[in-house]
């Protein structure tokens, strides 16, 4: 990133402008940040490089020995821009943000999360990073609402692409303060992005299809909490802080010993007793992070990640294995978490009949699994995708 410091040039200090055109960096010039089309780009007879889709350095194409004046930008754009990217949100971006923000921020956890995502577009404005990731979130929403059924569109990869390359290009460069809430605010889009699942049909599913990108949404959310210790969201001039009930729900402590809270035919197929542990037991962290949710209502987003923290070692393992139990821990947790979280429910309804499709097809046998599954899987398929 351009430094926003004073630079000594010829003995003579002088401040870079920040949010300048390509064309005034290129050439080590000061922009006057004018839009859409800057006085130094015009006075060359340069083509302005605040939008990305415009080559550097590039002349004004000439019609009938006149210069081709450049269309300006219509009366409602709204822009997007930092020192070396920028973006113009076109109104149908404008239509998906406005109707995600009045809609899509309805959860349990109430108005801290809605405080924090409208802080955070605030923030998109200078940060297209961050703006990419929110329109990608915004489109993702929007395909919840149609229903099942809905592939993935275009608009909403290109979002999630652009962010995903700005966001690594911004981690390679020295992090500011000012800038740690909108990388996570990023990351934590880019897992909501990862575990929207756009799988088309349960056959289409894991665990009935396999890839190389089964669990992805499981890898991301790791690699957001390498970022922990870089952003901290919990510092005092984070706009997360207000969030710190829901992390220290993610964090809540689960039973050292017993099944005391698990249901009995829940322990009985986890092979849970008295004496069990999270180092005699690879289920024991897993079914008490779900039994623990079965007799909620709705479960909030920092409940919701208590069974998610539990997914590692022996029992990572076991998922990536298709071992029954594992994924019938993992079918009761989308049952709850999907009635109260939206992004969770867009994976479940597809991934919750594939679950119940394999575990009928290779373990038909097991009596125990299959109580607690509906009567016959392909019922549950049809129920998810009334």
């Amino acid at each position: 990133m351009a430094s926003t410091g004073p630079r000594e040039v010829r003995g003579k200090t002088r401040q870079r402008s920040r949010f300048g055109c390509r064309n005034c960096k290129l050439r080590k010039l000061k922009c006057d940040e004018a839009k859409p089309q800057c006085k130094r780009c015009r006075s060359f007879g340069l083509l302005c490089t605040f939008m990305s889709n415009i080559p550097d350095l590039q002349p004004v194409a000439a019609e009938r020995g006149r210069p081709l004046a450049v269309r300006p930008p219509p009366t409602n754009a709204v822009w997007t821009s930092d020192a070396s990217t920028s973006y113009q949100l076109n109104a149908r971006s404008q239509g998906f943000i406005t109707r995600y923000l009045g809609q899509g921020l309805i959860t349990p956890d109430g108005s801290n999360m809605i405080q924090v995502n409208r802080k955070l577009l605030e923030l998109a404005f200078t940060y297209p990073f961050l703006m990419h990731a929110s329109l990608a979130v915004a489109l993702t929403y929007d395909r919840h609402l149609n229903g099942s059924g809905c592939r993935r569109t275009l608009e909403e990869c290109y979002h999630w692409s652009r962010a995903t390359v700005l966001l690594n290009k911004r981690l390679r460069e020295p992090i500011e303060t000012k800038d740690k809430d909108p990388i996570w605010g990023t990351a934590a889009a880019l897992v909501i992005l990862t575990f929207s699942s756009d799988a088309y049909t349960p056959e289409q599913a894991w665990p009935l299809k396999s890839s190389d990108s089964d669990l992805d949404w499981l890898r991301l959310s790791k690699s957001k909490m390498l970022l922990w210790h870089t952003v901290n969201p919990l510092r005092p001039d984070s706009l997360f802080h207000v969030m710190a009930a829901t992390f220290a729900e993610m964090q809540s402590p689960l039973p050292e010993r017993g099944i005391d809270g698990i249901p009995t035919a829940l322990a009985a197929v986890c092979n849970l007793t008295d004496s069990s542990t999270a180092e005699t037991n690879p289920y024991f962290h897993a079914a008490h992070a779900v039994s623990q949710t079965l007799d909620l209502p709705e479960i909030t987003t920092g409940q919701s990640q208590v069974f998610m923290r539990c997914i590692h070692g022996s029992f990572e393992d076991l998922l990536w294995k298709r071992d029954p139990v594992a994924l019938l821990l993992l079918y009761l947790w989308y049952c709850k978490a999907s009635h109260s979280i939206w992004w969770i429910e867009l994976r479940a309804r597809v991934e919750c009949p594939s679950i119940c499709l394999y575990l009928q097809r290779y373990h038909q046998e097991n009596d125990a699994i299959q109580s607690f599954l509906p009567q016959g899987a392909l019922a549950h398929v049809l129920s998810w995708n009334s």
